[in-house]
């Protein structure tokens, strides 16, 4: 039996997979710093500074904080320790400023970009008859704000399980499990396709709890060698995944 004849569902990730960030972390301190009549911070040390902050930050306060503090003090507490790390102690009162714009360009639609197959895709599952969610390590603003913005909306999928606003976030099996509460339906995991970029976050937790699985490689990175090797499906963009759904090459 092909695999699309017993879908009822596909989820997706959402950074990587139907998203990606424009430019790099720097152009958007940068822009905020200038924009208060500060000079440029250095590229190069405030993203090593950010990825230390957001990793001690993310293993603290997991989820964003979800439940411990609010989103906003999260994302605070991260940018400062972001220009403290790379050497800009700015003080209270212009820090807030740099901040704020921080804040609101990640909370808009301005950093990021849609891949041009991945509203094809979607429709296309939805009018396949399946119902289509998003699975992500994401705050609230992803699907309040920054994915209807994108043009993303609601009737491009059918339901989303963000890690922010959930308390769960991926690799944990338990927000795939979520993801089939949400389906409903009584949709078993055999009957359920997730696509995601990260053979970690993605497709071993969905496939540990008996859900099909395969992963993207938009950006040719060197790991899809060893996803590949793993015995994952590898494909380079959702055009492909269609194709290969359609061709009944797929068998469960």
């Amino acid at each position: 039996m092909s695999l699309l004849s017993k879908l009822r569902c596909i989820t997706v990730d959402v950074t990587g997979t139907l998203i990606a960030y424009k430019g790099e972390l720097g152009d958007y301190y940068c822009m905020a710093a200038k924009a208060v009549g500060l000079p440029c911070p250095d590229y190069t040390r405030v993203h090593e500074g950010f990825k230390i902050a957001y990793t001690d930050m993310a293993q603290k306060y997991p989820c964003f904080g979800f439940s411990k503090m609010p989103n906003i003090a999260w994302w605070k507490t991260c940018v400062r320790d972001s220009f403290v790390k790379a050497g800009y102690d700015y003080d209270e009162e212009t820090f807030e400023k740099v901040f704020r714009r921080i804040y609101s360009t990640f909370g808009s639609a301005a950093p990021y970009s849609v891949f041009q197959d991945s509203r094809p895709f979607l429709r296309w599952a939805r009018e396949k008859g399946l119902i289509v969610g998003l699975v992500s390590n994401a705050e609230y603003r992803y699907q309040e704000v920054i994915l209807p913005a994108l043009g993303l909306n609601k009737g491009e999928w059918d339901f989303g399980v963000f890690s922010g606003m959930e308390g769960i976030e991926e690799p944990d099996p338990r927000i795939y499990k979520l993801a089939l509460e949400r389906a409903g339906n009584n949709i078993a995991p055999e009957e359920v396709l997730h696509i995601g970029d990260s053979m970690r976050k993605d497709y071993v937790p969905a496939k540990s709890i008996g859900m099909h699985a395969l992963l993207l490689d938009r950006f040719k990175t060197e790991a899809a060698k060893d996803w590949r090797e793993a015995g994952a499906v590898v494909l380079p963009d959702l055009v492909a995944v269609q194709q290969l759904l359609e061709s009944d090459k797929l068998k469960c």
